[in-house]
């Protein structure tokens, strides 16, 4: 039921056209009344009487913080990154992210998605370009193993701020209506999709999407600098 609630409200925003780019609240209060103590993701060696300086951001916190209806982190099914580990996308909750979907085995649209993204971080301030996540999901279930998707790795030669993702057929159906997305595999294998690039802020909320190819970098990376927090 909640990945139906989330797939009406995406797509009633992606049809009129209002998408949420309000970026979050600190994670942490300005300052701490003397009475309370404080939050064991604040807390420090310091004796009580002296209170510790405020860290830029306490993760624990923010995790904790209830999400908004809006937000593509309430989807609950699972992904596989191409080290072999469980992801969540809610596991990149707290940074601005660029999200788009693919298949390793494209010859054109993708690679072109990818150049685009990658000149979208280019344009980007070193400070706010450091906190992105870069996350890619794959339409091809069968072929796109995380194995595969390794290699395709070292083939582009993406570090670590890229993020491949495989999924099961419903998973990346659940996350491709979110989206907006749409795919179908032809007889050859390929497939045929919108080319989608999508900024998320760091709760998860469709902040912009660029469609097509070629085009629209500078103003996704204005969106990427919109949505980033001060400090991470």
């Amino acid at each position: 039921m909640k990945t139906l609630r989330l797939i009406f409200c995406a797509a009633g925003l992606l049809t009129a056209g209002i998408l949420s780019a309000k970026t979050p609240a600190p994670c942490c209060s300005a300052a701490p009344e003397p009475a309370k103590p404080a939050p064991a993701c604040c807390a420090t060696d310091e004796p009580a009487a002296k209170p510790a300086a405020e860290p830029a951001c306490c993760e624990s916190l923010d995790a904790a913080a209830p999400l908004s209806p809006h937000s593509l982190y309430q989807l609950e099914a699972g992904f596989t990154g191409d080290d072999g580990e469980p992801v969540t996308l809610a596991a990149f909750r707290g940074r601005p992210v660029i999200l788009t979907m693919f298949f390793a085995s494209c010859g054109y649209a993708c690679p072109l998605t990818i150049s685009d993204i990658t000149r979208i971080r280019d344009l980007l301030p070193a400070d706010v370009r450091e906190q992105v996540a870069i996350v890619l999901v794959s339409f091809d279930v069968e072929r796109d193993t995380p194995a595969s998707l390794h290699a395709f790795r070292s083939e582009r030669q993406l570090d670590a701020q890229w993020h491949l993702l495989h999924g099961d057929s419903d998973a990346v159906s659940e996350l491709a209506a979110l989206l907006g997305v749409k795919y179908k595999q032809e007889a050859d294998g390929m497939f045929s999709h919108s080319n989608l690039v999508t900024v998320l802020n760091p709760e998860g909320e469709i902040a912009h999407q660029r469609a097509g190819l070629k085009g629209g970098l500078e103003q996704a990376a204005e969106a990427v600098i919109k949505v980033a927090p001060a400090s991470i």
